[in-house]
């Protein structure tokens, strides 16, 4: 399989502390790539190494084939970044900064600048200058920067950082579009498993260095767990009900009945008409699935949990 993006036991130490351990994906062309990991787990050092911006102490990583490293600079003529900290010149407009980056990008078309303002609702701000930005304004004009001089790759670090939902909406309509209709490939960390969800084809967990799990948009569903969540007028009859038909039922804390069963949980109908039969209808019977954030902290807990 051809990927676009490429790492083979991609790794960085500095002195002990490895940073990036033995990391091994690949995100093909038209793919959003979600990189997600606690801070600290090695996300910003891994989109670093893919951009040459630190050497790895063991491992390659390349980019439309190409070995990535410091001396390739035709690697970088179609790849637009934004990691960390989107700077800026605090003294020029928003409109100055990047009509500054067109010229270094050696962009020939008159209209980028217009165009990514627009496209990134910038065009309120276009006349202040970079230091009386909001956090918001200034990372909106980051991916901007980023992709000003239409890359084909795309590598954005925490690109929601300080965007209102509003925003963050925005922007995740803005990269499916550039990745669905226009084939862009675009790499994409966050520590917000609900976000990267709603925008990933493919999701690699990244914990204390290493790779821990990757995983695409269905195999996420199947894989969060489920319950079937039960309230009657006497939940203690309602318990006994559920155990003598053979359900493994379970109390929680509030006094809600639960049970994980797949058949009672496939057919919650029939959980219902036992209930009924017996005098106790359920007045809340619904079927809840795993929070996002819980799902991705119990892949942590599984691999070495938090520290």
């Amino acid at each position: 399989m051809e990927y676009i993006i490429e790492t083979d036991n991609l790794s960085k130490y500095y002195g002990r502390l490895k940073a990036v351990d033995n990391v091994s994906l690949g995100v093909k062309k038209g793919e959003i790539y979600g990189f997600l990991g606690l801070n600290g787990a090695g996300k910003t050092t891994t989109i670093r190494l893919l951009l040459g911006m630190v050497n790895p102490s063991s491992g390659k990583a390349y980019i439309n084939g190409i070995k990535v490293s410091r001396n390739e600079n035709r690697l970088w003529e179609k790849v637009g970044y934004l990691v960390e900290i989107p700077y800026a010149y605090p003294e020029l407009t928003v409109k100055e900064n990047l009509r500054l980056f067109s010229k270094l990008r050696m962009i020939g078309d008159s209209d980028a600048v217009d165009e990514i303002i627009d496209k990134l609702a910038l065009k309120e701000y276009e006349n202040i200058k970079a230091r009386h930005l909001s956090q918001g304004n200034a990372q909106r004009l980051g991916i901007a920067k980023a992709l000003i001089h239409n890359p084909d790759v795309i590598f954005l670090d925490e690109p929601a950082n300080g965007l209102d939902p509003a925003g963050i909406v925005e922007i995740r309509e803005l990269l499916k579009n550039l990745a669905q209709k226009h084939g862009k490939t675009i790499f994409i960390s966050s520590h917000i498993l609900a976000e990267i969800s709603k925008i990933a084809d493919c999701i690699g967990i990244i914990h204390n260095g290493k790779l821990v799990k990757e995983i695409d948009e269905s195999q996420l569903e199947n894989e969060r767990t489920k319950k079937l969540v039960i309230s009657t007028r006497n939940n203690s009859s309602a318990f006994q009900i559920l155990e003598q038909a053979g359900y493994n039922v379970e109390r929680e804390d509030s006094g809600l009945l639960v049970i994980y069963d797949n058949e009672a949980i496939n057919f919650p109908e029939k959980i219902s008409v036992l209930l009924v039969e017996r005098n106790q209808p359920p007045f809340l019977l619904k079927v809840e699935e795993e929070e996002l954030e819980n799902y991705f902290l119990r892949i942590i807990e599984k691999n070495g949990g938090l520290e």
